[in-house]
């Protein structure tokens, strides 16, 4: 029996966050008609783990996550030990080249030609992740930016965080112009709605430009069913061969 794919989300008191969780959702089964596709959140939102796992059979957890900190560590895995679910866990998205293409499919729709090597080459882009106290998290935000940077040629690309420590948004874009970007960009490293999203787009009332949040972006539902499969692969991997008949 194929295993259902359980898409932990964090949840949010703003009902934008379960409406884009909701359409992502359609999108991974629109992608793969057939396979059941679960929701369970870790705050905020219904149903909670418990009360998914529990009417499940076989499944594979897929974290709606960015980066492996805190929630990743500890929330996912302590929450599923808590239902009593021995579920496989499928690794977090990020980092992906999925995700980069899902970041400036959101630059493209704000009105940034991003398929133009000239106009990347005069842009600066501030990638705003909400920000973590897991030092592991933020060097991993840090590399996505300049992978980003290398493999597409943007005049640079500067992380600015919404909470936790380090730089702000105002702060990024300051140096972006600094480093002689003629025009700048703010790119919400961030899956879905909320006060974070929120919080970027009213700092970033200095940039030329603001894209929304991945959200339900395509590549966002190909990248779930990716880490799906690769879960689901590992866990068959893991399973001892039956022990040959004896003559």
């Amino acid at each position: 029996m194929t295993p259902a794919l359980l898409l932990i989300a964090h949840g949010s008191r703003d009902p934008r966050h379960a409406a884009t969780v909701a359409a992502l959702v359609e999108r991974v089964r629109a992608r793969r008609p057939g396979l059941e596709v679960a929701t369970a959140y870790l705050d905020h939102c219904a149903p909670r783990i418990p009360q998914v796992v529990g009417r499940l059979g076989a499944a594979v957890a897929v974290p709606l996550l960015l980066n492996r900190a805190f929630h990743a560590k500890h929330d996912v895995p302590g929450a599923l030990r808590a239902a009593g679910s021995g579920l496989p866990v499928a690794d977090v998205l990020g980092p992906s080249p999925l995700l980069l293409a899902a970041l400036e499919r959101r630059l493209a729709e704000a009105g940034l030609d991003v398929g133009s090597a000239a106009v990347r080459a005069r842009t600066g882009l501030v990638l705003a992740a909400a920000g973590s106290s897991d030092p592991a998290a933020d060097a991993a935000t840090r590399a996505v930016a300049d992978r980003w940077r290398r493999a597409r040629g943007w005049a640079g690309v500067e992380v600015a965080y919404a909470s936790a420590s380090g730089p702000r948004v105002p702060a990024a874009l300051a140096a972006l112009r600094a480093a002689g970007a003629v025009r700048t960009a703010v790119s919400p490293y961030l899956l879905a709605p909320g006060l974070l999203p929120d919080r970027i787009a009213a700092d970033a009332a200095g940039a030329d430009l603001v894209a929304g949040v991945l959200g339900a972006a395509p590549e966002v539902a190909e990248l779930l069913l990716e880490r799906y499969d690769g879960a689901r692969a590992a866990a068959r991997a893991a399973v001892p061969a039956p022990a040959a008949l004896s003559a």
